[in-house]
């Protein structure tokens, strides 16, 4: 089975892992009339996400946060703008978005390092011939800390050594670390028994205030060039020999 990158569905694998479902963001699907479900989901929640359901590298996301009854300020990249009613959202959207699909999530209020969210990349890889029983292995880690003024860490103000990045953020230890690899491990072997030659996830994890972890996306053609620039060039190394093995 061929692999897609589809949020959407993604999502709807994970959380048919009754292992996986309480580690995932609330998410919908944004339909072409999209009311009900942007609605809805700013009812139940001040702040939502907007992603692109094709997106990478965090370009085309929306942050949408309540002021009030019937205010919403929509956030991409450094630009806001504030509409009054779901009705003008849903406008505008189908302006800026060009056709493209969407789905909506619960906004994490993910840990911070000076006053900036951060979220973690787990690379998990799994050796040439694997089957869908085959071991996954974590093979590398950093933080991803957002740049000044952005609500996504894929635009970032610098790359961290996670203990480091849990130190600054007085939030966790190693054993917090273990977590974050074991809930990776888990979600990669959902995925690969759905896409039996997948050999490689990042995964993004979130962080919340109460220490909580999530499964903010998997990516199935994960940027290496982070781990390349860190000091220690062990994980670098490990990620291309599961690469060529």
């Amino acid at each position: 089975m061929s692999i897609r990158r589809d949020k959407w569905l993604q999502y709807r694998i994970l959380r048919h892992a009754p292992s996986l479902a309480g580690r995932l963001p609330e998410t919908r699907l944004l339909k072409r009339n999209g009311k009900n479900a942007l609605s809805e989901m700013l009812l139940q929640h001040r702040s939502v996400v907007l992603k692109p359901r094709d997106g990478s590298f965090g370009r085309g996301i929306l942050f949408i946060t309540r002021n009030g009854a019937t205010a919403y300020r929509i956030q991409n990249e450094k630009n806001a703008i504030t509409l009054r009613d779901t009705a003008k959202v849903l406008k505008w959207l189908r302006k800026e978005s060009k056709g493209r699909g969407y789905i909506v999530q619960r906004r994490l209020q993910l840990a911070r390092i000076q006053r900036k969210p951060f979220d973690i990349r787990v690379m998990v890889q799994r050796k040439r011939g694997a089957t869908s029983a085959s071991a996954w292995d974590a093979t590398g880690s950093y933080a991803k800390v957002a740049a000044r003024g952005y609500l996504v860490t894929n635009v970032t103000s610098r790359t961290l050594p996670v203990l480091e990045a849990l130190k600054l953020a007085r939030i966790g230890d190693r054993s917090m670390l273990g977590r974050v690899e074991r809930l990776a491990r888990l979600a990669a072997k959902r995925l690969g028994e759905r896409y039996p030659k997948l050999r490689q996830v990042g995964f993004d994890i979130g962080i919340d205030k109460r220490r909580r972890l999530w499964i903010i996306e998997g990516n199935y053609r994960p940027d290496l060039r982070p781990f390349r620039r860190l000091k220690d060039a062990s994980m670098y190394r490990r990620i291309l020999r599961y690469k060529k093995h």
